[in-house]
């Protein structure tokens, strides 16, 4: 995956937390939702530079879990009612493809030690 996607998906995440409710909960989750889309783009920018295989692998775990909980936040925004836009469905699926993205990676990466 190219670190252009990784960014876009990062500004779409960032578009869809603009977009949540003025309440404590639109609040709260678009602070969470926002650190974990963020977390995806500059992890996978800091993966690049890894200086050893397990830093690399360190990294990709990470952006497999942030991108996951990406998904836990869209599926309670859903859950909630609380936003009723496509950019929601939008950014499911893309936190979806990225996990799936690099879990294949570091399975790839894991099986040649």
């Amino acid at each position: 995956m190219d670190l252009e996607r990784s960014k876009e998906f990062c500004i779409k995440v960032l578009n869809l937390a603009k977009k949540l409710p003025d309440t404590y909960l639109g609040k709260y989750i678009g602070g969470q939702i926002t650190r974990a889309g963020c977390s995806v783009a500059s992890n996978h920018r800091a993966s690049r530079l890894a200086q050893s295989k397990a830093s690399f692998v360190a990294k990709i775990s990470i952006i497999i879990e942030e991108a996951d909980e990406c998904t836990f936040w869209c599926d309670l925004i859903e859950y909630e009612q609380m936003l009723n836009d496509p950019l929601l469905d939008s950014v499911k699926q893309e936190a979806n493809e990225i996990t799936s993205i690099f879990v294949a990676s570091r399975k790839t990466i894991q099986k040649s030690s």
